[in-house]
């Protein structure tokens, strides 16, 4: 008996947490709270920003004429069909990009266009593959 009254508290309970802020509004109650989804670590947060200090622990830093995504109808996409590279959608490119040095001085310190780290510089600079902007400054 005692499972019984145990089991039909917990199905009504479970039923009263599925219904929706649309029917509680309707019955003259508050909405709930948003739920929290994900695991702690998830919503932990960074102690620095990435790629603040000038670091990139992917490869040289670059400076791209213009950074973009693939796959939106742009010159980009365009580049990269003709040369046959085959990248996922929305995937951040730099082109007519050139290696930057942020230690040194003169020109090559000097980025007056988009300063980027990329995955894939293998195309000489041309297209450069996985690409996020980074301050040097």
């Amino acid at each position: 008996m005692k499972f019984a009254s145990v089991l039909a508290v917990a199905v009504a309970a479970t039923v009263v947490s599925a219904e929706t802020n649309a029917e509680r509004m309707a019955r003259g109650l508050p909405p709930l709270a948003p739920a929290r989804r994900g695991t702690p670590v998830a919503r932990a947060k960074r102690t620095s920003p990435s790629g603040g200090s000038g670091q990139c622990n992917t490869g040289s830093i670059q400076c791209c004429e213009s950074v973009s995504k693939s796959g939106h109808g742009s010159v980009l996409d365009e580049l990269l069909s003709v040369l046959n590279i085959d990248i996922p959608f929305d995937t951040n490119c730099g082109v007519s990009c050139s290696p930057i040095s942020v230690i040194g001085g003169g020109s090559g310190a000097n980025c007056n266009q988009e300063p980027v780290c990329c995955e894939n510089n293998s195309y000489n600079g041309l297209v450069n593959i996985g690409c996020s902007p980074i301050n040097i400054y």
